[in-house]
């Protein structure tokens, strides 16, 4: 049977990046793992998970879980090295 450790392995968000997906759309890991795959996989996809991170940075705010916040900032910083197209892009005036 195929675990989560295995699917982790195969799909194109780190396991930190799951989390995120997991707890933003309410999904056990394996199906936010499938579906951050999938959000990789089409055109605008990385930028909507750059709003999942923000969304739940604003809930751990909001919870004054400053830890929790830190952490997926770090995360964030990461994530956008790592996928630069999901930096915001600020339009010349």
């Amino acid at each position: 049977m195929i675990g989560l450790e295995d699917c982790l392995g195969l799909c194109d968000p780190r396991p930190d990046e799951v989390r995120v997906v997991s707890d933003h759309e309410h999904l056990p890991d394996i199906l936010a793992a499938a579906l951050g795959t999938h959000l990789f996989q089409s055109e605008h996809g990385a930028g909507k998970i750059r709003e999942m991170f923000l969304g739940q940075i604003r809930t751990a705010l909001h919870r004054r879980d400053i830890r929790t916040a830190r952490h997926l900032v770090g995360t964030l910083r990461h994530f956008l090295h790592d996928h630069p197209e999901a930096a915001l892009q600020h339009r010349a005036a």
